[in-house]
């Protein structure tokens, strides 16, 4: 898997509060805006989803994907990897949440290989928007 892009940002709510809404799949897109369908596959022993099904449109960039997701058990990170897509080869990425006095900071890692051959100059700028995007949806998501 190539290098990952990292990017993050303090939110105004405490771990649990962010935890809860990255792990509501179901409501995805209610909030993440280029997320038109998540659906729970599979869910693990700690009762958090262990597999979800992703449908995709942002803009000439569409799929159908799913990820593995391995949950920390001190409910402070999440990681995932895609084990089937349509236009992505792989998919790495993590949440990691650090209180911060009464707010967190979530850092966000993503490496993204496609079907199709991009230039990592590229690659590493529409990771930075996917994040950028994502981070910025969370925020409000959970500040709201």
């Amino acid at each position: 898997m190539a290098d990952s892009t990292t990017q993050s940002l303090t939110i105004d709510a405490a771990p649990e509060r962010i935890m809860a809404v990255i792990a509501d799949f179901p409501a995805y897109p209610e909030w993440a805006g280029a997320v038109h369908s998540a659906e729970v596959l599979a869910v693990g022993e700690n009762g958090l989803a262990s597999e979800v099904a992703f449908g995709l449109d942002a803009g000439v960039f569409k799929d159908a994907y799913t990820l593995s997701y391995d949950w920390a058990p001190d409910g402070l990170s999440v990681s995932w990897r895609l084990t089937k897509g349509q236009i992505q080869k792989a998919q790495q990425g993590s949440y990691v949440l650090e209180p911060v006095g009464g707010s967190t900071t979530v850092t966000y890692s993503l490496s993204v290989e496609l079907n199709i051959p991009m230039i990592g100059m590229l690659r590493r700028k529409a990771e930075k928007i996917i994040i950028d995007t994502a981070l910025r949806e969370l925020k409000r998501r959970v500040e709201q």
